[in-house]
């Protein structure tokens, strides 16, 4: 019993330091990513999440224009060897198209996200980018490692953001995930991006086989070290005709712990609820509202190319209507956490230093 209470002051003393002080060491990383009760961790990130960014959600329409992928990654459903998926190329006018409706509907932020190819070149998606800053939206895209003259071109046409998931800071883990691929240039891709002056998205994907709570712990500590501006932080849902496809899957509380201490770390930063933990579980943007997130990304791409972006299943139900990341369901979860709809762009606002 003292052993319990000793045990449950420690994790408190840890939860205030962070919210005071926002950083942590590893080991105590590690002790609050392992607590079995998260609820005070949960209300820490959410009142820190109030002072700094407020009670307003942003909302970025994302666009998947293609499906095609060169990499292998093994959690993948896009990755280039499995055959069982029909791929797809939006035509530059269908993006365009996509990204005005997106506009109509109020989105302040357009996020263009393919798998990796370089069938596009970079000429016509600085002309994608151009035509869509001048409906007075931000952009950002996610469409993977590049080089930085590309990027800087890409910054030059109006990208504002770059969103580049490095999945797992372990480089043995990344190693064994990305075959063909090397973590040292993912590094330099995230780099680049930082230099060139875009607003700089990474992320985690929680529950891969072999990842541990330390390894998690060393991802947060990534993060803090290069100042991310975003982080996207989801559940692995192994996904058919992958080498994972028998895997477990992430657990959706650990997800919402590292969304939590993410927002004590860099409390100023946009966080997403992702649409994997809305899948994982169905209330899960309100959970990840909850716990310090204060971005979610509905898609607003053309009906028959969603069902073909198959990073993992359940991602596009059968019935349009019953999806858990149409803009209709998304507002009603905001409003339900008495929480409001962002009316700006959303970019960072460095408040914290």
């Amino acid at each position: 019993m003292i052993k319990e209470l000793t045990a449950e002051k420690n994790i408190s003393s840890l939860i205030e330091k962070l919210e005071k002080q926002h950083s942590l060491d590893k080991e105590g990383l590690v002790m609050l990513l392992s607590m079995e009760n998260p609820s005070e961790l949960y209300k820490a990130a959410d009142r820190i999440r109030k002072k700094y960014v407020g009670d307003e959600v942003h909302l970025r329409g994302i666009i998947e224009f293609s499906n095609y992928c060169h990499n292998t990654c093994f959690y993948c459903g896009l990755r280039g060897p499995n055959k069982a998926i029909k791929r797809y190329r939006m035509e530059p006018e269908e993006i365009i198209e996509c990204a005005k409706r997106g506009v109509e509907m109020g989105l302040k932020t357009i996020v263009l996200q393919s798998g990796e190819n370089r069938y596009y070149k970079i000429t016509t998606l600085c002309n994608i980018v151009e035509k869509i800053k001048e409906m007075d939206v931000a952009v950002t895209l996610s469409i993977g490692e590049l080089s930085k003259k590309e990027y800087a071109e890409l910054k030059k046409a109006g990208a504002d953001r770059y969103l580049l998931r490095i999945e797992t800071t372990n480089r043995e883990l990344y190693r064994k995930l990305h075959p063909g691929m090397s973590y040292e240039n993912r590094l330099r891709c995230l780099m680049d991006l930082r230099e060139l002056g875009y607003e700089v998205g990474t992320g985690s994907l929680i529950g891969l086989p072999g990842q541990t709570l330390e390894m998690l712990a060393d991802d947060l500590l990534f993060f803090k070290k290069i100042n991310a501006d975003m982080l996207g932080i989801g559940p692995f849902i192994p996904c058919e005709n992958t080498p994972l496809e028998k895997e477990k899957g992430g657990d959706v509380n650990l997800v919402l712990k590292m969304i939590a201490l993410s927002r004590l770390l860099l409390p100023d930063i946009n966080i997403p609820a992702t649409t994997a933990l809305a899948v994982k579980d169905k209330d899960g943007y309100a959970k990840g509202l909850q716990c310090g997130a204060n971005v979610i990304m509905p898609n607003i791409g053309i009906e028959e190319y969603k069902r073909l972006y198959k990073l993992y299943p359940g991602k596009v139900p059968d019935d349009p209507n019953e999806a858990v990341n149409s803009i209709e369901n998304i507002k009603k979860v905001i409003l339900s956490q008495n929480r409001s709809i962002g009316k700006d762009k959303g970019y960072r606002k460095k408040v914290f230093h």
